[in-house]
């Protein structure tokens, strides 16, 4: 039975790998402190997500281990020996780096070092996948010549009708302190690739989503907006008027891709994946698609000021993970996708 090892295991993409792995027969073991309570307060707690998973898979054992914990993350590889590993656990949120940089840089960029020296003393065999972001291009996507639409910004180029590729350039631009953060762990990743020869990938995310996502207002669009309609809470615009496009992925093809990476891995790669064009929403767009989905009025207020290094459009070309993985695509659109975060809050919200 093979083995693989899940940091963050109890958040939105790692819970996910855990789950579609565990179903498919692998030896399941994850790290996950509940960092993310700490972060965000109760509402970030994923002490559930880990309850569920230990509750529904036999194959999965969850441990609370501190991706800082430099000496214990070397010993745990070293004792649990697994063949691959996927690292998801992260201190996600724009905002909360700037007011807790310290430990946002420690998370980010030295847990992700931690893991990846403790993988290369056990193993220079096995997958590494790295969950990135695609803040690591920073606020550069904002330089081009985007058109205002009725509901959304676009872009004006035809070069970039499918998107942001990875060639593009993530220098010289504001990235915010998770952003640098994150670089630096995505750089380190593609390094022990290049290096030291380590079937290693970076996965820069569009916007990640799904029902198992415990969405804040610091973190988690789609999730925080779909529970401020359910329950009536008021959401609030940061900039842009609203118009602001992410593309959305689910979990699952997250968690699909992954597979299709360990089961053919390369070394020293980064990918950009998200929703591409088929599943970038604005922010006006998504109110009006869960308003028609719960049948309950959006309750919004607006705010002139952006987030510092907020995307105004970001779509991910999906051109280059397609041709290197061609029997890969995404499988969740966007409306599968609000119903089932809806439909996962009002069960929690029980």
């Amino acid at each position: 039975m093979k083995k693989l090892l899940v940091t963050g295991s109890a958040g939105l993409i790692g819970s996910e790998v855990v789950s579609h792995f565990a179903d498919k027969g692998w030896q399941v073991i994850g790290i996950d402190n509940n960092m993310r309570a700490d972060f965000f307060g109760e509402g970030g707690d994923t002490t559930w997500n880990a309850k569920r998973l230990v509750s529904v898979f036999q194959n999965y054992t969850h441990f609370q281990l501190d991706i800082r914990d430099r000496k214990g993350l070397e010993e745990f590889v070293k004792g649990n020996c697994p063949d691959a590993i996927v690292h998801t656990a992260a201190q996600p949120s724009h905002d909360l780096a700037a007011s807790r940089p310290y430990d946002d840089f420690d998370v980010n960029a030295v847990g992700t070092m931690n893991l990846l020296e403790a993988t290369r003393k056990y193993s220079t065999q096995i997958p590494f996948v790295h969950m990135s972001t695609n803040k690591v291009y920073g606020d550069a996507p904002n330089n081009l010549n985007l058109i205002e639409k009725d509901s959304r910004w676009d872009y004006a180029d035809s070069g970039y009708k499918n998107g942001i590729s990875e060639a593009f350039t993530i220098d010289q631009s504001k990235h915010s302190i998770f952003g640098a953060s994150k670089i630096a762990a995505d750089v380190m990743v593609q390094e022990y690739g290049r290096y030291f020869g380590m079937p290693t990938c970076c996965l820069r995310g569009g916007c990640l989503t799904g029902p198992n996502h415990s969405g804040v207002e610091l973190h988690g669009f789609l999730s925080y907006l779909i529970k401020c309609n359910i329950v009536g809470n008021q959401y609030t615009i940061f900039g842009y008027k609203g118009k602001q496009v992410r593309d959305n992925i689910h979990s699952h093809d997250v968690s699909t891709f992954i597979e299709a990476f360990l089961d053919n891995p390369k070394y020293g790669e980064v990918y950009n994946l998200g929703g591409g064009r088929e599943n970038s929403v604005s922010i006006l767009e998504a109110f009006k698609l869960i308003e028609s989905i719960s049948e309950k009025e959006m309750i919004y207020d607006y705010s002139n000021q952006n987030r510092s290094g907020d995307h105004i459009c970001y779509i991910s070309d999906l051109s280059k993970i397609k041709s290197h993985y061609p029997k890969w695509s995404i499988s969740k659109n966007l409306i599968t996708t609000f119903q089932e975060i809806h439909d996962s809050w009002v069960k929690r919200l029980k």
